[in-house]
């Protein structure tokens, strides 16, 4: 899809060049990606040519081709408009193969964080589309691609509801390999204005963990988890606590 994307700039106007993008509106002025996802991306969704599917596969290759965050957006605002909600079964897969493959994912990841995860009207379809829902197939086939995926969103699950993700953390428990994404998992939850940890089941996952004992932020979070705390906002003193503790 993105050479479909490249295309479809080009039918635009916009066209890459050495250092950035133009347009053939302001051929002397250079853009950013960023510049070229505001200008264009919300575009793709007024596309008549296509059909919805269609829209949200062509956003997702300019996701590919500009690598910003801002296309994550245009695809979240088409799937909360009046003409929304778009086609699950493309929006999620979209989703996984970008969280599954061997580049970059920081935007994906990202968009997950902020507009789907800390969204608790969202977060639990979100969390289930993206790894909950196939856990299971990840323990079972280990390979490369799904354990990428799995750890990326391990990694950024910090808000999600504890009582969607803990099936799925306790599931991972059976992949050693990804013990070091769940333990970031366990402190994202802690210290996300929106994470969201149950303190004496975090604590038990997170001593089953099979990580070297002087893990950095391992003796803090353990010392915060048994005194009964489950976020770092609602106990501000707490992790200082814990860290005056070691010294």
């Amino acid at each position: 899809m993105e050479a479909a994307a490249r295309r479809w700039l080009a039918d635009q106007g916009v066209s890459q060049v050495r250092d950035g993008w133009v347009s053939a509106g302001a051929p002397d002025l250079l853009l950013t990606s960023n510049q070229v996802a505001h200008s264009w991306a919300g575009d793709v969704f007024a596309e008549e040519d296509l059909d919805t599917a269609d829209r949200v596969r062509l956003a997702f290759g300019l996701l590919d081709l500009l690598d910003d965050y801002w296309v994550t957006c245009e695809i979240r605002f088409a799937d909360d408009s009046a003409e929304g909600p778009l086609p699950a079964d493309v929006l999620w897969e979209g989703y996984r193969q970008r969280l599954a493959a061997d580049r970059d994912a920081e935007a994906v990841t990202y968009s997950l964080w902020v507009d789907w995860f800390e969204d608790r009207t969202t977060s639990a379809t979100a969390f289930a589309e993206v790894l909950g829902n196939d856990i299971d197939r990840v323990v079972a086939e280990r390979s490369e691609p799904l354990l990428r995926r799995a750890g990326r969103v391990l990694e950024c699950s910090g808000p999600v509801p504890w009582s969607v993700k803990e099936p799925t953390y306790r599931t991972t428990l059976r992949l050693p390999a990804l013990h070091p994404a769940l333990f970031k998992g366990l402190r994202a939850g802690y210290h996300d204005v929106y994470g969201d940890l149950e303190p004496s089941a975090a604590l038990s996952l997170l001593d089953e963990l099979d990580l070297p004992a002087d893990t950095r932020h391992m003796a803090e979070l353990r010392h915060v988890l048994a005194a009964g705390h489950g976020n770092h906002y609602r106990s501000p003193h707490a992790w200082d606590d814990a860290v005056r503790s070691r010294s």
